[in-house]
């Protein structure tokens, strides 16, 4: 099934975000833990691709193994390393799987590496790439607080703009911790002709070292309301857990109340995190 499709239903709709292992030491528990998730039914579930392709394999292999459960699987799809043959390749396997929807990344470039050195210098090349191909349902990745490397969010805008008439049928947010960042960013979408779906992307934290990480790769701003729960519940485990999913699940159901109808959770792998925000939300979502 095409997400969009899903994203038309007028009911809400909640969905996960998988990654697959660096190596096949890892595989079949890492496979296992996306295919519990999967017996949640979410309406869909994303499966990340890693740095330069590295994990690519492993991507689509686990990506077939949701699609057999019955759940709608999201293949990202990253082409900063990769040139027009690989990701031709690449594309042709992924609809031999009868895999429908990707979600197109640019990626990092690696340190010392140029844009013009690049077949693709942004993801809305991939897109386009991907549109050319045909059969796909293409999604992008936005940024509600701006992408590190525009001048402003109003360039980020503009580009975000380039990837939807390239090929974007819908988009998928960074994570982000205060919903009226979200709610602004809509609107200055919205003002610029992007009408594609977007679907906020929530990560609920369940570990202090979560935050570090965040804090060092996305620049995400931090409510002082949820750094409070960070520095009061962080030293126990079991706490920060469900404080963390505790956080998250207000957050969705605040953007539900507000009119958005799906909600993508970056479950990190944990089927048990996926779970209970699922539980927290079953008498919302039907």
């Amino acid at each position: 099934m095409k997400v969009t499709d899903i994203l038309n239903r007028d009911s809400l709709s909640l969905s996960f975000e998988v990654f697959p292992p660096k190596s096949s030491e890892t595989y079949e528990n890492i496979k296992n833990s996306a295919l519990e998730i999967a017996k949640l039914k979410p309406d869909f579930m994303s499966v990340t691709y890693g740095a330069g392709g590295t994990t690519d394999k492993y991507t689509l292999d686990v990506a077939e193994s949701i699609l057999e459960t019955g759940v709608t699987p999201i293949a990202h799809l990253t082409c900063v390393c990769s040139d027009r043959d690989k990701i031709k390749d690449t594309l042709s396997r992924m609809k031999s799987m009868g895999i429908e929807n990707i979600l197109a990344l640019r990626g990092d470039i690696p340190d010392g590496m140029s844009k013009k050195s690049l077949d693709y210098s942004h993801a809305s090349d991939l897109a386009a790439e991907i549109k050319a191909f045909g059969g796909f349902c293409i999604g992008g990745a936005c940024y509600p607080e701006g992408h590190p490397e525009s001048e402003n969010q109003k360039q980020d805008i503009q580009n975000l703009k380039s990837k939807v008439d390239a090929g974007c049928e819908f988009l998928t947010t960074q994570m982000f911790f205060d919903n009226n960042i979200l709610y602004n960013f809509l609107y200055k979408a919205r003002e610029a002709g992007i009408t594609v779906p977007v679907i906020p992307g929530i990560m609920p934290v369940t570990n202090p070292s979560q935050v570090k990480r965040i804090r060092s790769l996305s620049g995400t701003v931090l409510p002082r309301r949820f750094i409070q729960i960070v520095d009061r519940f962080g030293s126990s485990p079991a706490a920060m857990k469900q404080a963390g999913i505790a956080y998250a699940t207000e957050q969705i159901v605040d953007l539900y109340a507000n009119g958005i109808k799906t909600v993508h959770v970056y479950s990190m792998n944990k089927p048990d995190v996926a779970a209970k925000i699922k539980a927290n939300l079953e008498d919302i979502i039907g």
